[in-house]
């Protein structure tokens, strides 16, 4: 996913989890103006109305028939997914020992009923502009900042996740390492700035190449690119990795110091598995890394499949 694509500018999203229902429509009528609001009647439709879209912040209603507010609370905290959402407790509770166990399961504030509606929309104001803070630094972290594409930390930990749910899943996976052809040279040619040109338009081209939503494509220093294919043969990723090389030669980026083609190419390397064994998804990062080598040698501009 590339930088611009994530909409920080979007209305934030505001769950409520409130089995009044009076209660409910007071807090969607002060609410649904500035935000985007869901409202639940009960933990489980709640719990699955989480699942289906991320909220930016959950108000939870304490007491409530089924599964309540604190066991609500307790799932949301212990998937990764979910746990860093706020949650502040909507309560008519008394007691310090009520707040203190809300805040230990990881709740963030509480609001008392009846509500005070100056200040409900002040921290929910505060809670919200803290946790926007929060997504674009997390975000930053994970986007190279020179092509505003995944860098190699996101790679990392979706390589990470893929092998993990292909073990899990039974299912193929496959990995590309793509190397551009002759870039120092490129570089000392033509200049680091325009050669930084360059790779922002090779990481878009790339981006918008790889079509499937799961499929990730990142920077993984320099002049390389790696890209994720879940559940993707080693037939599917030799097309996939066809028309990658198609679309940054179609580009037609003078290169006028290469010694074997007038354009800029790229070579790529294909590492896939089937194997279902999570030691085997492991090893493609190196085996597509050890093709793209293979592909450098048979003349570059190809793509080669790793083989032992």
């Amino acid at each position: 996913m590339m930088l611009d694509d994530l909409d920080l500018g979007r209305r934030q999203r505001i769950l409520i989890v409130e089995d009044v229902q009076l209660n409910a429509q007071i807090l969607l009528n002060v609410l649904e103006e500035e935000y985007d609001v869901r409202v639940a009647s009960n933990g489980v439709e709640a719990l699955a109305m989480v699942k289906e879209q991320m909220p930016d912040l959950i108000l939870l209603d304490i007491v409530m028939l089924e599964m309540d507010g604190y066991a609500v609370c307790a799932e949301l905290q212990g998937n990764p997914n979910t746990r860093d959402i706020p949650i502040i407790f909507l309560t008519a509770l008394e007691g310090d020992k009520n707040e203190a166990y809300g805040i230990e399961l990881g709740a963030m504030d509480y609001i008392r009923k009846p509500f005070n509606v100056p200040v409900m929309k002040a921290k929910i104001r505060n809670h919200l502009e803290l946790k926007r803070y929060k997504d674009i630094l997390k975000r930053d972290s994970r986007v190279d900042g020179l092509t505003r594409i995944p860098n190699r930390r996101r790679f990392d930990e979706a390589y990470n996740e893929e092998c993990s749910r292909a073990a899990r899943n039974k299912t193929p996976l496959a990995v590309l390492m793509m190397d551009l052809d002759l870039f120092k040279a490129y570089n000392d040619t033509y200049g680091h700035l325009q050669g930084d040109d360059v790779l922002k338009l090779v990481a878009k081209t790339l981006y918008n190449t790889v079509q499937r939503p799961g499929d990730l494509i990142a920077r993984w220093g320099g002049e390389e690119f790696v890209v994720l294919l879940p559940e993707t043969t080693l037939e599917g990723a030799c097309q996939v990795a066809e028309r990658l090389r198609l679309a940054v030669y179609n580009l037609q980026i003078p290169h006028e110091v290469s010694t074997f083609e007038q354009f800029l190419t790229i070579s790529i390397g294909v590492g896939a598995s089937d194997d279902h064994d999570w030691k085997s998804y492991r090893g493609l990062l190196q085996k597509a890394d050890e093709a793209v080598y293979r592909a450098k040698n048979n003349g570059r501009n190809t793509v080669a499949v790793y083989t032992p």
